[in-house]
């Protein structure tokens, strides 16, 4: 239940967010599908600063602090007590500079339980007050709340009553939650999510990593749009309708893009029975875009699947650092794919994780950012 204070002031706050439209950028750029690209400060030697395209990016997710269970936060952002505030402080001033907006990414996967405290009554005002103090110090035009996962239902009120605070204490701050996708055998709506949306200007959907190597399922991709079956049941195109059946507006609606990509072992292809001992080794960071072009990828790996309308690479001879057999991952052909079903659906955007991972340094001077270069075609043309 929400308290007295929030509930009068519910109504007000959704107009408010229903209303800010497009109308939250500066110098005049707007659009009304946001491209949401998280940039992360243990990744901060991958991208430099100065070279973001901006072009593609419409708000940049500067990440992270991590909540406390007293509700105080640490902001090294996973760098250093120095060099990370400088990073943040830098990300944010580009992005201004650039006429986009920032967000503060908070938390991350692992920190339930620090979540959980720091947004519980105990906590709760502290809490809220060291986030907005964090927001301000930096500049950023809001937050963006990683709590993940969200399944409990103690864990469900703190948010709701996490978000309503946040609400009442700025009603014009920009506020995004990535949530989990979901498993098309199993799940099918879930009003908890219409409700949180309320607060928020984007429920964006983590729409990668979408595969698993045990509970029966065969081998899949990291990201399929569509073609969930019962052994392999993940997609954008499942999970949006679930979204959107809990109640969530289409226009608050994101999908996810991983600018990175999953090794296995044990099988060449999507679609195979996983044996005993076969799975993911390496994905997030290990198999960064950049690093899959630059030691994995070769034509005569390559495949595009048209059903689920995302590319992999396979091979019965072990290739690559990881000595991977099958890697799926994502490519300007797929990011096209995503970009036109958004729009297709009336939904909100996007969110990439990271675009740092898309860099690839070593490229000539505009053509280093192939992925955010069909982001920027499909999603904001």
């Amino acid at each position: 239940m929400m308290n007295r204070r929030v509930a009068a002031f519910v109504a007000v706050a959704l107009s408010a967010c229903a209303q800010a439209g497009d109308d939250v950028f500066y110098s005049g750029f707007q659009t009304p599908i946001w491209t949401q690209g998280y940039f992360v400060g243990y990744e901060n030697g991958l991208y430099p600063i100065a070279e973001i395209d901006f072009s593609a990016v419409t708000h940049l997710m500067v990440g992270r602090v991590v909540p406390n269970p007293d509700g105080s936060m640490t902001k090294n952002f996973d760098i250093d007590n120095t060099n990370g505030p400088l990073f943040a402080q830098q990300s944010v001033d580009a992005a201004h500079a650039a006429g986009r907006k920032a967000l503060l990414m908070v938390g991350g996967s692992g920190e339930e339980s620090a979540w959980v405290s720091a947004a519980s009554a105990s906590h709760r005002a502290v809490f809220v007050t060291n986030l907005l103090q964090t927001m301000d110090q930096f500049g950023f035009d809001g937050l963006d709340l990683d709590w993940e996962p969200l399944d409990a239902a103690t864990d469900r009120a703190e948010m709701l009553a996490l978000a309503g605070d946040l609400r009442a204490a700025r009603p014009n701050m920009l506020m995004t939650f990535p949530a989990r996708w979901v498993n098309s055998n199993f799940e099918f709506s879930d009003a908890y999510y219409g409700t949180l949306s309320g607060y928020f200007d984007r429920i964006n959907i983590m729409t990668y990593d979408m595969s698993w190597d045990g509970d029966g399922w065969s081998s899949w991709f990291t990201s399929a749009l569509k073609a969930d079956t019962g052994s392999t049941p993940s997609s954008v195109n499942t999970s949006v309708a679930y979204y959107l059946a809990s109640g969530v507006p289409s226009q608050k609606l994101g999908v996810g893009m991983g600018f990175y990509g999953d090794c296995w072992h044990g099988v060449t292809a999507p679609r195979q029975a996983i044996p005993a001992g076969a799975g993911v080794v390496a994905s997030d960071g290990t198999m960064s875009y950049a690093k899959i072009m630059a030691s994995y990828y070769n034509a005569s790996r390559y495949h595009w699947d048209a059903t689920a309308q995302v590319p992999w690479l396979g091979s019965a001879n072990a290739f690559g650092p990881q000595s991977c057999t099958f890697v799926s991952y994502e490519d300007a052909q797929s990011i096209a794919q995503k970009g036109a079903f958004v729009k297709q659906n009336g939904l909100g955007g996007s969110i990439i994780w990271t675009i740092s991972q898309g860099h690839i340094a070593g490229n000539p001077v505009g053509q280093r950012d192939p992925l955010l270069d069909a982001v920027r075609s499909s999603f904001l043309h």
